[in-house]
């Protein structure tokens, strides 16, 4: 193994539905250690068939941080999670040699506890309210065809359905006169541990699949009646989320119930896509399938 000292931090990361949850379980019992969830609509107690989270069981075999820390009616943010994960590892690094896992498909959260983010503008209360008054005038596509003209760069990487996403780039921008993406291109800040990435993916037809699939399996396991048991909170952030969106419009007669689950489908796609976007530009990510376990190990190995 390499003999540098410096504390490692390694991330799996990859689109939804590609295997994270359980490499991360394998590397964290390889490397007897605990994990960092990095998906950030894993955090809320309140979201479970819908987000995916590890099962009963698969929490059991390994300590597992940010799962269930939050109500959908606490207000959070990429820079909490920042500051909350980074003061964890900090801790974690005073009593352990031992790399940290830390897994997910959030790739705005793990830029900021791998790099951070140069400190965005404070915003006029003026500009939120009247981007908000637009969003519920005109809609979400009005959102994004003005963002896709005023950044197109971060349109491409942006969750598209996500309106709070939406409206804090269109408000950075409006604020600033500058793209919200060239807040995201800046120098990685000091960090007291190196990444080590890993990017999982596989055949896109096969992810494609998977994900149809998982919709299905999470149909027949009760996320309608999930839904039904959140319609009152419909309008909160941590609730503008896929999966979620498509069956509320069901439930408020827009859509029939093959469309809402089909409409899923293809936006659960979409994300997934948006995903691999993102996580191919980060310059030293290793990708592997999630099944060359042996390999992850043996690269990591000589990364610690």
């Amino acid at each position: 193994m390499n003999t540098t000292k410096k504390n490692k931090l390694i991330v799996v990361c990859g689109p939804t539905a590609v295997g994270k949850t359980s490499l991360a379980i394998e590397l964290a019992t390889y490397y007897k250690t605990e994990i960092i969830s990095a998906d950030s609509r894993q955090f809320y107690k309140e979201l479970n068939i819908g987000t995916a989270k590890p099962s009963f069981n698969e929490l059991s075999i390994i300590k597992h941080h940010f799962i269930n820390n939050l109500s959908i009616t606490d207000e959070y943010s990429s820079g909490s999670y920042e500051k909350e994960v980074l003061q964890l590892l900090n801790g974690w690094y005073k009593k352990n040699s031992k790399p940290v896992i830390i897994a997910g498909g959030s790739g705005l959260f793990i830029k900021a506890v791998c790099e951070g983010f140069d400190a965005l503008p404070k915003i006029d209360e003026k500009i939120r309210n009247n981007l908000k008054t637009f969003f519920l005038k005109d809609g979400i596509k009005a959102l994004q065809k003005k963002l896709e003209i005023n950044d197109p760069h971060y349109y491409e990487i942006v969750d598209k359905n996500n309106p709070q996403r939406l409206i804090r780039a269109l408000e950075v921008i409006k604020c600033t006169g500058k793209s919200y993406s060239s807040f995201l291109k800046k120098q990685p800040k000091p960090r007291f541990f190196d990444s080590v990435y890993i990017g999982l993916n596989i055949d896109r037809n096969l992810l494609y699949e998977r994900i149809n699939c998982r919709v299905d399996i999470m149909m027949e396991s009760g996320l309608l009646a999930e839904v039904e048991s959140l319609y009152n909170y419909k309008h909160l952030k941590a609730l503008q989320t896929v999966g979620y969106t498509e069956l509320f419009e069901y439930l408020d007669g827009k859509l029939n119930k093959e469309q809402a689950v089909a409409l899923i489908k293809q936006n659960t796609r979409r994300y997934a896509k948006r995903q691999i976007t993102w996580f191919k530009k980060i310059e030293n990510m290793k990708w592997f399938e999630p099944q060359e376990l042996e390999a992850i190990k043996s690269y990591i190995d000589l990364k610690i």
